[in-house]
């Protein structure tokens, strides 16, 4: 008992639950039930060799079985021999299964509502079971009722994060935040990053809200619903400036990605791939990509020096930009391990003729370094502030006015 409440051998504590108590009590059938419209419902079984009988997802009527018996009072908890018990006796399950000894206790989430039964059974009887059995049997429903209520709590979570997250894709619950991209010598606009950004009442960033919506199996969605949005800010951008939008390799891969774009003047957008875990097929991402890149458009790979799975990307996809991760920018000007780093990518890039983007810059110093590496275009705070399209435009003519002066 205490090695199952500190770990499951099979990560699966109820199930080794079931499978301890049947041997424990010397049963042929252990199983955990839901009541469902009326039905019990199978969740999980152990009975070795009776598969073809009884199995997972299975289930039978409430009136044909004896659970509403045994809640009601009806029927006792511990039957050593249903023989013995007139109304078990005549229940024509009894007979069909047969059931000869049985032990069943009514299981029921943490907030008191009745979930199913964890049960025992066996086709013979035995009269050696008794008050001991039934105790060590709720001991055992008592671990299996606390791992089904957090089972519980945590599906309901996940639908009401499914619910939020579907709510913010129809309603379009989100903005766009635009940074300004710039050329740094001399400093002008060439690019506006689409940054997401969503109610700052819901406490959650948008880190959050993408993990949280592809764990709901909605993540793909909320991506094109934002890519979608972004996109539609590209004529009121000067000609000269491109658009930048975020995607996961997984999105773009698949079937719906590229019919997105294939109205739209491609050199003026450039596909950050920001998926931060390895892609395993990479040909599948070329096959979408190639011929939207004959088309113009450019991938960047963003977050360039922050993990392995940015190198590889860079290995395997030839990116027209490289951005370095704002973790190499900060403080690269009194860093010499995140200068040799930056300059490595920097020589990269200039062998393979790929534009590197500093992210992140926010001192004047962190820029005078970039500039002095040979890095040609960079945003960051103390360029511009993501902030909405009119004022990203508005910011970018102010800039671009004061260095024509100067």
């Amino acid at each position: 008992m205490e090695a199952l409440a500190a770990g499951s051998a099979s990560g699966d504590l109820v199930q080794d639950a079931l499978e301890a108590i049947r041997k424990h009590l010397g049963m042929e059938v252990a199983y955990l039930s839901e009541f469902v419209d009326g039905r019990s419902v199978f969740r999980r079984v152990d009975a070795p060799g009776l598969e073809h009988l009884i199995k997972p997802g299975d289930s039978q009527s409430l009136e044909d079985v004896y659970c509403n018996h045994i809640l009601e009072g009806r029927l006792p908890e511990l039957i050593p021999n249903t023989a013995k018990e007139p109304l078990a006796r005549a229940m024509p399950i009894t007979d069909a299964v047969p059931i000869g000894s049985h032990v069943s206790i009514p299981i029921r989430l943490a907030d008191g509502t009745p979930y199913g039964m964890f049960c025992c059974l066996s086709p013979a009887p035995n009269e050696t079971l008794n008050d001991r059995d039934l105790q060590t049997m709720k001991m055992f429903a008592d671990l299996a009722a606390r791992h089904v209520s957090e089972e519980q709590a945590a599906k309901t979570a996940k639908q009401r994060t499914a619910e939020r997250i579907r709510r913010a894709i129809d309603t379009q619950a989100f903005r766009i935040a635009y940074q300004p991209i710039w050329n740094l010598n001399p400093l002008r606009p060439v690019g506006m990053e689409a940054l997401c950004r969503f109610d700052e009442n819901s406490g959650q960033t948008p880190d959050i809200w993408f993990r949280e919506a592809d764990e709901a199996g909605l993540g793909a969605e909320l991506e094109m619903a934002v890519i979608r949005k972004a996109l539609e800010s590209l004529p009121s951008l000067p000609e000269d400036v491109y658009l930048s939008v975020n995607a996961s390799p997984g999105m773009v891969a698949g079937d719906t990605f590229a019919g997105m774009l294939e109205s739209l003047p491609l050199k003026r957008v450039v596909l950050e791939i920001t998926e931060h875990a390895r892609v395993e097929d990479y040909r599948a991402l070329d096959r979408v990509l190639a011929p939207l890149r004959a088309s113009g458009l450019r991938v960047a790979v963003d977050d360039a020096g922050a993990g392995y799975a940015s190198l590889q990307h860079i290995v395997q996809l030839r990116p027209n930009l490289i951005k370095l991760d704002m973790t190499l920018t900060r403080d690269i000007d009194k860093d010499r391990a995140r200068r040799s780093l930056a300059a490595a990518l920097i020589f990269f890039a200039a062998e393979t003729g790929t534009r590197i983007v500093a992210e992140g810059i926010e001192t004047e110093g962190e820029l005078n370094s970039l500039m002095a590496l040979g890095v040609a275009s960079g945003q960051g705070y103390l360029l511009g502030r993501p902030v909405p399209l009119a004022d990203a435009i508005e910011l970018c003519a102010k800039r671009t006015d004061r260095q024509a002066q100067g």
